[in-house]
């Protein structure tokens, strides 16, 4: 009998240890003070239009890359992909103890498209109890062309006078859509008041402060506003009724930041229609 009771412990203790040591990190984004010395060597979003389409479809095929200059106690990027103005899909790999990072996923499509992509790469890295990160962002913007009246192709930058009509008519379909919850947050907010720009554009503050901000002061506001976008915005969408609903064909993110940089405001329309939106208050170190 006390063969047995010792063995029942000796399992149970078994189990535990596996639950406690052999489950792999939750993945996950937090903001931590940017290390200077720590920097990524190379990150890429791509998009490229597969040359031949399947019968009514085609597909472009969506890459994200990043190393960094060492290895971190954790590597984390995120992705998220609009076309004409809403998001259509998403990506996200993490890794433990590692530096680089390679996604690629095929989107099948059909019609004329803007497609627009941007990607946040973060570094976590641990000495002793100091915890620090490094951070970056790159994006892509594809258009691509598929009408009975034109040849089927695709472009960055228009060049020919037939691109640039194709260009100039997706930009004002997909200003219809995201500008639509931008009017909507004008009869709520003074427009006066706020920096306004949308998620897509945040990729040109890599090199550059917002205004009146130092270049630290502005990693801290980004890094910030991505983690509150992982939690509130990539992993579900928290409606008014209390329910969590996917992102996937909600417009992208108008991001509404206060000049005194006390707030920022993010927001967006669902798939369904509903306004939502989400506040975050800053807290710049001079």
């Amino acid at each position: 009998m006390k063969r047995l009771l010792l063995l029942f412990i000796w399992l149970f203790a078994f189990v535990v240890i596996v639950q406690m040591f052999g489950k792999p990190a939750r993945e996950t984004i937090m903001f931590f003070p940017i290390d200077p010395t720590v920097r990524f060597t190379d990150t890429q979003t791509k998009l490229l239009l597969q040359p031949k389409k399947k019968e009514t479809r085609y597909v472009v095929d969506w890459i994200v890359t990043s190393s960094l200059d060492r290895t971190a106690y954790l590597r984390q990027d995120i992705s998220l992909l609009f076309a004409n103005g809403r998001l259509i899909s998403m990506q996200s790999k993490w890794k433990e103890n590692g530096k680089s990072l390679t996604q690629k996923q095929h989107v099948e499509q059909i019609g004329s498209r803007l497609f627009q992509a941007i990607s946040y790469h973060q570094g976590e890295l641990h000495n002793g109890n100091d915890i620090r990160s490094s951070q970056k962002m790159s994006g892509d913007v594809l258009y691509v062309i598929d009408s009975s009246f034109t040849s089927f192709q695709s472009f960055r930058k228009a060049t020919t006078s037939e691109q640039k009509r194709w260009a100039n008519t997706l930009n004002k379909q997909t200003e219809t859509i995201v500008n639509k919850p931008a009017k909507q947050m004008g009869d709520i907010l003074p427009k006066d008041d706020y920096y306004h720009l949308y998620l897509t554009e945040l990729v040109q503050y890599n090199e550059q402060p917002f205004m009146d901000l130092t270049t630290k002061q502005t990693e801290v506001m980004i890094g910030n506003l991505w983690e509150g976008l992982y939690k509130n915005y990539f992993l579900g969408i928290k409606k008014q009724n209390g329910s969590i609903e996917s992102p996937i064909g909600s417009t992208v993110p108008l991001i509404l930041i206060h000049k005194h940089y006390s707030k920022l405001f993010v927001v967006t329309e669902t798939a369904d229609g509903e306004l939502v939106i989400l506040k975050q208050l800053l807290e710049l170190a001079q």
